[in-house]
């Protein structure tokens, strides 16, 4: 399998899955601003959606979405135990904590990317994520290490890689101790220091 991802993009959430699942992969590094891949291919051959993640099979097939992509990284080393099983309650709990991560938290954070948003505009786009980090403060309330209970899911992986754009973003976590905590646990893990040194966030 290939995996096409940008530095520090949502992308970093497939590749901890892969680590933690111990599965094959090369990885190859995409500029999105110049839309080639770094071995010069055009990287809307690959992903017409112009973004990453893209999960290339061995098969040729491209899957695209990485919350999709770390589910199905999941099913493919269910031993790793990733994810519930499928038609379980638990895993529609992890699909309900997947879908908010990917539609109301990860976009969220958008416009604090976006050169043109107006000073306005991120403070209202600071205030959304926050009240989005306070859901996530209160399932963490009972003093679980992982979103789902005890055990490390492919959740914790997303949620981690999009709360780590915070700093950078001017979103401060002071009023989110447990979500901290949450973030200083999970960057220790192996698998998330090997996915951020692979990619150059980490030395």
């Amino acid at each position: 399998m290939k995996l096409y991802y940008a530095p520090g993009a949502c992308s970093l959430s497939p590749h901890i899955a892969l680590r933690e699942a111990g599965l094959p992969v090369t990885l190859e590094k995409v500029d999105l601003i110049a839309g080639k891949t770094e071995t010069g291919a055009d990287y809307a051959s690959v992903n017409p959606k112009g973004y990453v993640p893209a999960l290339q099979l061995e098969n040729g097939a491209v899957l695209t979405e990485g919350a999709v992509i770390a589910r199905y990284i999941a099913d493919l080393a269910p031993n790793a135990a990733l994810a519930p099983r499928p038609g379980s309650f638990e895993r529609v709990r992890l699909e309900e904590l997947m879908n908010f991560i990917g539609s109301e938290l990860h976009k969220a954070y958008t416009p604090l990317f976006l050169p043109d948003t107006s000073e306005d505009g991120k403070a209202t786009a600071r205030a959304r994520v926050a009240k989005r980090l306070g859901y996530i403060e209160n399932v963490l309330a009972d003093g679980r290490k992982h979103l789902l209970g005890e055990e490390f899911s492919v959740a914790d992986g997303y949620l981690f890689t999009i709360v780590n754009w915070s700093e950078s973003r001017g979103v401060s976590l002071d009023a989110f101790p447990k979500l901290r905590a949450f973030m200083a646990r999970i960057g220790t893990r192996t698998s998330v220091q090997e996915a951020m040194r692979a990619e150059g966030l980490l030395q």
